[in-house]
Parts: C-alpha cells; sequence; structure tokens
C-alpha cells in the first residue's frame, strides 16, 4: 500500500536522514528499496531501517548501490570528509533543506576564494545561479532537490 506523498522533511544532517530524505523524494518505501538491494525474507528492510536510524553505516560499496537505486548522486549520501572542500559544499546542499529559512551566503566564497580549488568555486557559482533560479520561480521546488541529489562536479565545470 503506497502512502500520500508529502514533501520529504530532512531530520538532521547525518548520513541516515539523508538517505531516508532522498529515498521519500524518489517515493519509494524501505521494503522497495530493500528488495531492489536483494534483500529478503521477514527482516528485508532492516538493513535500511538501520541506515536511515544512524545504527549502521553502509560501506562504499552499498552507498553505490542505493545512490543507483534512488537515481541520486552518492555524493548525496557518503560520509562527508570535511578536508575535502566539495564534501563542504554538499553540506551546505542539506543545511540549506535543514534550516530552509536560513539564507546561506554564498557572496562569502567570492571574498575568500581559494586560488587552487577552483573546482569548489565553481561548484557554489553554479548553486548560487540554482538558487537564484528557485527564487525567481524559474524551477520549482521538485526541479531544485532534483538538482541537488543529482548534480555531480566534474573537472573543467
Amino acid at each position: 500500500m503506497r502512502l500520500i506523498y508529502s514533501k520529504p522533511k530532512l531530520k538532521d544532517l547525518t548520513q541516515g536522514s539523508r538517505i531516508a530524505f532522498a529515498r521519500q523524494f524518489r517515493k519509494m518505501t524501505q521494503d522497495e528499496v530493500s528488495k531492489k538491494l536483494g534483500l529478503e525474507g521477514k527482516s528485508k528492510r532492516v538493513n535500511i531501517t538501520r541506515y536511515e536510524k544512524g545504527e549502521r553505516n553502509p560501506k562504499e560499496d552499498r552507498i553505490m548501490e542505493i545512490a543507483n537505486i534512488l537515481k541520486i548522486n552518492h555524493k548525496s549520501i557518503e560520509k562527508y570528509d570535511f578536508s575535502n572542500s566539495l564534501d563542504i559544499v554538499y553540506f551546505f546542499f542539506w543545511l540549506e533543506e535543514l534550516y530552509p529559512k536560513i539564507n546561506v551566503d554564498l557572496e562569502l566564497s567570492e571574498q575568500f576564494q581559494n586560488k587552487t580549488d577552483t573546482l569548489a568555486d565553481n561548484f557554489i557559482k553554479l548553486w548560487k545561479e540554482m538558487k537564484q533560479k528557485r527564487k525567481n520561480r524559474e524551477i520549482s521546488y521538485e526541479e531544485y532537490i532534483e538538482w541537488k541529489l543529482t548534480f555531480e562536479m566534474r573537472e573543467g565545470e
């Protein structure tokens, strides 16, 4: 039985909450994700429940599988390494969802541009463009979240 779809809410910034948010955004149940992971039996969704509650952390290969099932970039749901500037930007993506009324000031990045990290700077510029499109209602909330969940920054962008 499918439940009525409602806008997913991020409980906190943990990996489990991000997995749950992405799953709910895709309108999938834990059972559906479990089945696509090849898990069977009475307790087939126990692993997904544990991931989402933060009781277990999925290994890298499982993160990739879940990301493929949810059709999202694995960076959206992996554990973040805060020495990696791109992970910090992805973290801010989620911070914006947790606190939607707080404006993440992206102008700060221009004041403190890191000439050796053009990838993160380009990422922030693209994010700023998408935020403006959302603010101007050129794109919907769903299109904005879709972009955030699937976006992947590549060298040369």
